[in-house]
């Protein structure tokens, strides 16, 4: 895929892989936002940053699977091939992609017109809605609090994704899921499950739209219901290593004060699935300097006070590990409203595709990105795209 504006100038390309244990790509849930994250595996690929390790969350479990379930000469191709089968007009309507829409009114237009569509005749290869509603359906069945099928989703994921690549753990896997009976938080990880199509679509699981996913007798629902990113799963992980982190994130948990009420529930979606990454991070950055901090006193401590119980419970949380952490936020644009996470024409879609590439591009051309954190909690984090798009 061919880029704009922002990438006119040549990004950093490694050379060598950077000084780190691993690699990261972390992606959030966000519906048809997720051509976002898979621009930004683009340019990612492009600068042979290949990820060590995969997590994501609904859109970004769909995303994760695609990527991690094809060897690396595949992976931006079946990428587009899904994002362009999920965009095809349900109504047979020609992409006129000849055709500039430069008026905010008409595109808010356009783009309402569109959304309306996905829930009339919902989106190809993705889902499609029920030919009876779900008061019709038999009662104790998933059908019945449901109004999509997404059998498609399935068939989709199953034509392009290898699961036996996924599950030969070359690169590691995660998706969030919720047990629907006991509201626990549930990671589907290639290092302790088999993974399936079951475990993608569960993570996207979202109701009352798409009904629970049925996994060994259990039942689930989408992971953006707990936590829309999964940055916290990795931090928490054991061992710690050294990791160069992209946390793909499709909400801004930034914004402005709402003037009218469509502003108010685009903010409120906002804050909702933005999942407090920030804070997170900043959370992190605390406890690993703690970690830091106490692992250079351990060395000062005569042997007698090294084998007390708690200094030995503290030793055990003690490291040295550093993680440097490139925030890619999608921003939307005004027009695009509160129904953007579900908007799926193909323009829209270039357009986060092409908005991922571009953010991602900008950030790598800053080579303290590549570069071992030397402060004192060993954590840095980037964000070079915080400027609101007009």
């Amino acid at each position: 895929m061919t880029s704009t504006s922002e990438t006119e100038r040549p990004f950093i390309r490694a050379k060598q892989r950077p000084p780190f244990e691993r690699i990261a790509l972390l992606l959030q849930g966000g519906g048809a936002l997720g051509a976002y994250q898979a621009g930004v595996y683009e340019a990612l690929t492009e600068a042979n940053l290949d990820p060590d390790w995969i997590a994501g969350i609904s859109i970004g479990a769909v995303n994760a699977a695609l990527i991690a379930g094809n060897v690396r000469e595949k992976r931006v191709g079946k990428l587009r091939e899904f994002w362009e089968a999920v965009s095809t007009p349900p109504l047979g309507v020609p992409y006129l992609k000849s055709v500039e829409i430069t008026d905010e009114p008409t595109r808010r237009l356009v783009n309402q017109t569109r959304s309306l569509g996905t829930l009339l005749f919902g989106a190809p290869h993705f889902f499609t809605p029920r030919m009876l509603p779900p008061l019709f359906w038999p009662a104790e069945t998933a059908a019945a609090v449901s109004y999509y099928d997404v059998a498609p989703l399935r068939n989709t994921l199953e034509r392009l994704v290898d699961f036996d690549c996924i599950n030969s753990k070359r690169m590691r896997f995660s998706v969030g899921a919720v047990n629907v009976r006991t509201g626990n938080f549930i990671y589907f990880d290639n290092s302790t499950h088999r993974i399936t199509p079951a475990h993608i679509v569960a993570s996207g699981s979202l109701p009352p739209g798409f009904p629970a996913t049925e996994i060994d007798g259990e039942y689930y629902w989408d992971g953006g219901l707990v936590s829309n990113t999964p940055l916290q799963w990795m931090l928490d992980n054991r061992p710690h290593r050294d990791t160069l982190a992209f946390q793909v994130d499709l909400w801004s948990a930034d914004g402005q004060l709402p003037s009218n009420l469509q502003e108010a529930e685009v903010r409120q979606k906002e804050i909702q699935y933005s999942s407090r990454t920030r804070a997170a991070t900043n959370q992190f950055k605390y406890a690993q300097m703690l970690r830091r901090t106490f692992r250079e006193v351990l060395g000062h401590l005569p042997d007698d006070l090294r084998a007390m119980p708690e200094v030995e419970i503290l030793a055990k949380e003690a490291d040295e590990k550093v993680y440097n952490i490139v925030h890619l936020i999608y921003h939307s644009k005004i027009y695009e409203g509160t129904s953007k996470d579900y908007e799926f024409s193909r323009r829209t879609m270039e357009e986060h595709w092409r908005a991922g590439y571009d953010d991602a591009a900008r950030s790598l051309q800053h080579p303290e990105v590549f570069e071992r954190p030397d402060n004192p909690e060993g954590v840095r984090t980037f964000d070079y795209c915080k400027k609101k798009r007009d």
